[in-house]
């Protein structure tokens, strides 16, 4: 049982590695600007992770882990942090390819005022909890600067498509992760409302994470090919 968790990292990336030679997505010629993004990110999440924890926001299961931590976090979870994105980042380069039309893109700046909204609101009414006030709060800065601010890099209406998509494995991965449970949330930190077993909170969650890999990744992406 205690390698619960970490199948579960093997599962979310086993197929998204074995299809990353696929011909028409090529996704491992990608991978010089997908690392990079992972880890920047990933190090930003495992900061958060930590603070977490400290804060007794969330704490993770000892009966489902092989029992070696880094800097007080279970392998596992910085392993989530590698996995996780990566096989996102591939949901999204793998809708690029095999469709490339979209018609989200007219909507994309109207979809990015509602989450602005959403996350003014929930930051408004849920301020004094650790969870919803810096996943709000992160979310609502790093969307405001990507959609606002750096106007230089116009993905949005790719990346809530992905999203969406996104939304599929992340109810599977997160429900285990949650019902189990694997990672035990208090409930005094976060808005106390579920779906499912699964904090409400983590649907914003996944978003940022995912915003913030896809982001960098479109942004060394881009300065790699304006070098020629």
């Amino acid at each position: 049982m205690n390698y619960v968790y970490l199948l579960i990292n093997i599962g979310v990336i086993l197929f998204p590695l074995a299809l990353s030679f696929d011909k028409k997505v090529h996704f491992y010629s990608k991978w010089r600007f997908i690392i990079p993004a992972i880890l920047i990110t990933g190090v930003v999440f495992l900061i958060w992770d930590l603070l977490f924890v400290k804060l007794d926001v969330w704490s993770f299961n000892p009966n489902y882990l092989v029992g070696i931590y880094l800097w007080g976090l279970p392998l596992e979870e910085m392993l989530f942090f590698l996995t996780v994105p990566y096989a996102c980042v591939f949901i999204y380069e793998c809708l690029n390819a095999y469709f490339p039309n979209n018609s989200l893109q007219k909507y994309s700046l109207a979809v990015s005022h509602a989450v602005l909204g959403i996350c003014f609101a929930f930051l408004f009414f849920g301020y004094t909890k650790w969870y919803t006030l810096i996943n709000f709060g992160f979310l609502f800065v790093l969307l405001f600067s990507v959609e606002y601010v750096n106007q230089k890099y116009r993905f949005m209406y790719k990346f809530y498509r992905a999203y969406l998509v996104a939304l599929i494995p992340f109810y599977i991965v997160n429900g285990f992760l949650t019902s189990i449970p694997v990672v035990i949330y208090n409930n005094n930190e976060n808005l106390n409302f579920r779906v499912g077993t699964i904090p409400f909170e983590d649907h914003f969650y996944l978003m940022g994470l995912l915003l913030m890999n896809i982001y960098l990744y479109e942004r060394f992406k881009s300065k790699a090919l304006q070098m020629g």
